[in-house]
């Protein structure tokens, strides 16, 4: 009887632990905050920006978290992806994300870009070899390097390294949230943890945009 009851008092404090709420996150820590706020381009919904790169391995391995956990976002929430540009070679991949983008094919080609990298080991930087995995994947060849090498895509491709620099984002994959809050898996610790502390940002701007909505009421 006694070691029954010791058992169901385990099996209780298991399943309260596992149900227990996320550790409170804190600034320095889990976070940063940005010294410069920048608008967000969501409007209404609270923005969460993730910076990548195409050929970074720590991004290709958070992809499938990052993929299940995006399914999860609130209503009033909304993930804009922006590959980041901190050298010459990390524009292919940027100019590629915009055209699949500007071209309706980012949610079916997106995660097909990174397995042609890392699995694949295919050199997409390339351009011919790019034109001929496009032609592969179904894509009208002539209409994607229209698209590629136009003004519209290479300037998305400039400003979003622009934007790398005004959040002061030094390497990838980093997320800033409504474009007050920086974090990463580097800070956070694991990507379990990066998505609690993604999720405490959103509830936290938005209670500073109800707050600041009740206040231009007064």
């Amino acid at each position: 009887m006694f070691a029954r009851a010791l058992a169901l008092l385990a099996a209780t404090v298991f399943s309260l632990s596992a149900v227990a709420a996320p550790d409170e996150i804190f600034e320095g820590h889990d976070y940063a905050r940005v010294k410069n706020p920048q608008p967000v381009a969501t409007g209404n919904k609270i923005e969460v920006l993730e910076f990548f790169w195409y050929r970074c391995p720590h991004c290709f391995q958070l992809e499938p978290s990052l993929d299940k956990w995006v399914k999860t976002l609130p209503k009033d929430a909304q993930i804009r992806r922006v590959p980041a540009v901190f050298r010459d070679d990390w524009m292919p991949g940027a100019k590629l994300y915009y055209t699949l983008e500007q071209m309706n094919l980012a949610g079916k080609l997106h995660h097909k870009v990174f397995d042609a990298y890392h699995i694949e080991n295919v050199n997409l930087n390339n351009p011919a070899v790019l034109a001929d995995w496009i032609a592969g994947q179904g894509v009208d060849r002539k209409k994607f390097e229209a698209v590629y090498g136009s003004f519209s895509v290479q300037s998305k491709a400039a400003q979003g390294g622009r934007l790398a620099s005004a959040y002061a984002i030094t390497g990838v994959p980093a997320f800033v949230v409504d474009g007050k809050y920086t974090t990463s898996v580097s800070m956070a610790g694991t990507p379990q943890r990066l998505y609690e502390v993604l999720d405490q940002l959103i509830a936290k701007a938005r209670a500073e945009r109800n707050a600041k909505a009740a206040g231009s009421k007064k």
